[in-house]
């Protein structure tokens, strides 16, 4: 049981690091070179025009909310769907389930609102944006966010998020079913 609260946990936690703005930057190697001190001074910039950690805190207020239906979906749909637990080890295990994962969704939660989880983020996040742009770029970058479309971007963007993340669980509900049915036939086909 602990295996799929843990599995579900990491799934969801995956899922709901989507980007937080359009611009989005290669993923930095351990021996990535040291930023420009001026690119890094326009990218705190940039994040500070972006209000990011107001709007990363948000964001992750919100993913906490839903996370305990996701977990609870998850963990339900891959008892249910374990062609080799029978009837009563899929009711036990859903049991189990039941009480094991309040205290899994508590602490995720807990991690969401944390706010030196957001700070630990965003200090990381300068420097790939340093590494990744000129200085001269993030002022442009910045100059856009300080514009009504960029406000008005920076503003909806949580709430875009959260419809895109729910229309991106529709689409994986949809799509579970029929994988889990198609996995358990191969499983059946096997000598």
């Amino acid at each position: 049981m602990k295996k799929i609260i843990a599995s579900i946990f990491a799934s969801v936690v995956l899922a709901g690091a989507a980007p937080v703005f359009a611009q989005s930057a290669p993923v930095a190697s351990a021996a990535a070179p040291a930023a420009d001190p001026a690119a890094l001074a326009a990218a705190r910039e940039m994040f500070d025009a972006m209000n990011y950690s107001t709007l990363l805190s948000g964001m992750m207020r919100q993913m906490g909310q839903g996370i305990g239906s996701s977990m609870r979906a998850g963990a339900e749909a891959a008892i249910n769907n374990n062609a080799k637990m029978s009837a009563e080890q899929k009711k036990q295990a859903l049991a189990k389930m039941e009480t094991e994962l309040p205290a899994a969704i508590n602490a995720l939660q807990g991690l969401m609102n944390d706010q030196t989880v957001v700070d630990e983020i965003l200090s990381e996040t300068v420097p790939l944006y340093a590494r990744t742009y000129t200085a001269d770029e993030l002022k442009q970058i910045t100059a856009f966010y300080r514009t009504p479309v960029g406000a008005k971007m920076l503003a909806t963007t949580p709430q875009l998020m959260q419809a895109g993340m729910q229309i991106g669980q529709q689409v994986f509900v949809r799509r579970v079913g029929p994988l889990m049915e198609k996995l358990q036939a191969q499983q059946t086909k096997k000598p």
